[in-house]
């Protein structure tokens, strides 16, 4: 279109329309089209042709613009052919996705800190989802993003408890951290530069708790965390796509590294009733609570009953490594079928 056939096409519009076709140019766009936007709303901030700085990032907006992306992705929008989303967008959504997590970590050391941090939570939760959900047109999508989960979260941990103190943080990094921990890793291969870069949230969260009241503290938190996965477990409807025995190993194994985390810190110490409170949850199961059970029995000297549990672990998973090196230490007898795995493992 020419000047006057746009003006003419415009004219159609009215005010809440042209808004709104404004701010799809606006947050859909590239840095240097929102520039000129900006420059053209309010050209007393941009006179002289000055860049705005990464430190004035609107944290309302972008908590504005996250929750926009996020609902698009989980709509589907940027997988089918939705109005919502032009195609251009549909094959570019890494480069929004990218700038929507730069601003949210620029926007932590703002002046509105919690918005940017509640955006770049819901921005990890998106990331977290694309390991079982098509939300993007790519077999791969964090790693297609470039996007390393782990240093996102230590990012966002280590702000809230600059904000918060050490009580806020737990409050709010409990569940956080029951939500996100991935043990194989945030993308779907587990490999390439991205993976590679990865760490586990556990490890993440050791680092931030140098002494032994802050363990105690942030057990206290999680277990509220666990109480309140288990509500919602008991109130999710019986006929899902994923079975409630199912997500509660998966959130056990996932969780594995923290758990050997809290019993080398709690048993033996005033607080090691918590580890009997974690081992007996049901927001936990499956063969890595056996585990933990086993493990938590060998410390307090009762080897028969690690035995039997360690037994029990691998009766469901024979072919992991962590259990039958364990039954191995302690003496316990090991099921047939591990037995045959371990043996064509050291062929």
């Amino acid at each position: 279109m020419n000047r006057e056939q746009f003006f003419g096409q415009l004219a159609a519009l009215d005010e809440q329309r042209l808004k709104k076709a404004l701010w799809n140019l606006y947050w859909r766009g590239s840095a240097a089209m929102r520039e000129r936007i900006e420059a053209e709303v309010n050209p007393e901030q941009h006179a002289g042709g000055k860049r705005p700085s990464k430190d004035l990032v609107d944290a309302q907006l972008l908590l504005g613009e996250v929750a926009d992306f996020a609902a698009l992705a989980r709509s589907g929008a940027y997988m089918a052919g939705d109005r919502r989303v032009s195609p251009r967008e549909r094959t570019c959504w890494r480069l929004t996705f990218k700038r929507l997590v730069s601003d949210a970590e620029d926007g932590l050391r703002g002046q509105d800190a919690t918005a940017a941090a509640t955006a770049l939570e819901q921005l990890i939760d998106l990331a977290c989802e694309t390991r079982d959900y098509e939300y993007f047109r790519s077999e791969d999508p964090m790693a297609a993003a470039g996007f390393v989960v782990s240093d996102a979260v230590a990012l966002l941990w280590a702000s809230l408890q600059a904000q918060h103190g050490f009580a806020g943080f737990a409050q709010r990094a409990a569940p956080q951290l029951i939500r996100w921990e991935s043990r194989y890793g945030w993308t779907r291969s587990g490999y390439g530069r991205v993976g590679e870069k990865e760490t586990s949230l556990a490890s993440v969260l050791a680092r931030m708790l140098p002494a032994p009241d802050m363990w105690v503290g942030f057990t206290d938190r999680y277990l509220d965390a666990l109480d309140r996965v288990a509500r919602d477990d008991s109130a999710r409807p019986s006929r899902t796509w994923t079975p409630m025995d199912r997500s509660r190993d998966r959130r056990t194994a996932d969780l594995a590294e923290w758990h050997r985390l809290l019993l080398d810190r709690l048993v033996g110490s005033e607080a090691e009733g918590r580890l009997d409170r974690l081992a007996s949850h049901p927001a936990l199961g499956g063969p890595e609570l056996e585990f933990l059970k086993a493990q938590l029995a060998h410390r307090r000297g009762d080897l028969s009953n690690a035995r039997s549990l360690v037994h029990s672990a691998l009766h469901q998973l024979p072919g992991h490594q962590d259990f039958l090196d364990f039954s191995t230490e302690i003496g316990g007898p090991i099921p047939p079928r591990a037995l045959q795995i371990g043996s064509e493992r050291s062929r």
